[in-house]
């Protein structure tokens, strides 16, 4: 099978090159060159900016795949210019959405491909939505061959995945756990939530390229462990063998205190705070055998590993930090003053 993958140095698109590349397949990568040290051995590499239409359209030329997968694209216009791209150029188009794309706030906790596609609170999500109706409307109307993925909360060992970190991503949480300091959860804590590995998420994803019965089709991708959010904290402490501190701050509290860029009103209330069960059977019908095998207290264990042997992957977030600590002094003081009696 020839691939050729946009991006293909992320999270999600690094364990499929190398799963695809393992299984001897003709790889392609699109991207700019800015991240060489994860470009993987074997592939097959285009450099160039997709932003660039008619500079990638020359690299292109003459060019045909029997699977091109768009992982960078987040806007309807993007995705119109993958259609002048590659239509005729590749037998099956995969689009990455995104689970957030679904109806939030949940009307049932149980998720699958059927659940209504709407989500007031982040336009992330709403231009993943948007761009999946145009993708379908060139389907049914053009016979533009697509699939359409939607990954939830996919890690690998680079990074810890947790609820709340601030833009320097979540290392400055496990150094608050290492130092024995209280650690904010959203919510109480309870809230139903899935990890899933990127290798398990490769195993679904390869087995939907090539697939005849999944064009003109959504598909979830996702785990089918879930977890609430004290559970994955705890198996985080457990991995770095220290006492989990937690201290609970509402969601709603959280994105009104947190400075706008952040964006925590999405990641919070457009997805994270909400509790969420993913059906897979529509993926384990396409895809025969699948299953995700890699439990979160495992592969929690391997992100801890990594990135406490990798000193680039420790990237501290002194404002964050300094963020929680306003926040729980605020919190206690407030507590302080209505168990005294005294007006708040």
């Amino acid at each position: 099978m020839k691939a050729l993958f946009i991006g293909g140095t992320g999270t999600i698109s690094t364990a499929i090159s190398a799963k695809l590349l393992a299984e001897g397949h003709d790889l392609w990568l699109l991207n700019r060159g800015t991240r060489n040290d994860v470009l993987p051995p074997g592939a097959n590499i285009i450099q160039a900016d997709i932003g660039n239409e008619e500079d990638v359209a020359c690299k292109l030329s003459g060019q045909t795949f029997d699977v091109v997968a768009d992982f960078i694209a987040f806007t309807p216009q993007q995705l119109e210019r993958d259609y002048r791209l590659f239509g005729g150029r590749t037998k099956q188009f995969i689009y990455i959405s995104s689970a957030s794309a679904y109806q939030t706030p949940p009307a049932d906790y149980r998720i699958d491909e059927g659940t209504p596609l709407a989500n007031p609170y982040w336009e992330y999500s709403r231009n993943k939505i948007a761009g999946e109706e145009l993708l379908m409307k060139l389907y049914r109307e053009e016979g533009f061959p697509v699939t359409i993925v939607r990954p939830s909360h996919t890690y690998s060992e680079r990074s810890v995945p947790l609820g709340l970190h601030g833009p320097g991503g979540s290392y400055q949480v496990i150094k608050r756990m290492l130092e024995g300091k209280k650690v904010i959860i959203h919510g109480d804590g309870t809230s139903l939530w899935t990890m899933t590995h990127n290798r398990d998420f490769a195993e679904g994803f390869v087995g939907l390229m090539g697939n005849i019965h999944a064009l003109g089709e959504a598909v979830q991708i996702t785990s089918d462990e879930t977890l609430t959010w004290n559970q994955i904290y705890q198996a985080t402490a457990d991995a770095l063998g220290v006492e989990l501190k937690a201290y609970y701050v509402s969601s709603e509290f959280i994105v009104a205190s947190t400075p706008a860029q952040w964006d925590l009103r999405g990641a919070l209330l457009g997805d994270k705070a909400n509790s969420v069960v993913f059906d897979n059977t529509k993926l384990k019908r396409l895809v025969p055998g699948y299953t995700a095998s890699i439990r979160f207290d495992q592969g929690v264990r391997m992100a801890v590993d990594y990135v406490l042997s990798h000193p680039e992957c420790q990237t501290e977030d002194l404002e964050f930090d300094e963020w929680c600590d306003s926040v729980i002094e605020a919190q206690e003081e407030a507590l302080a003053r209505v168990r005294s009696g005294r007006k708040v």
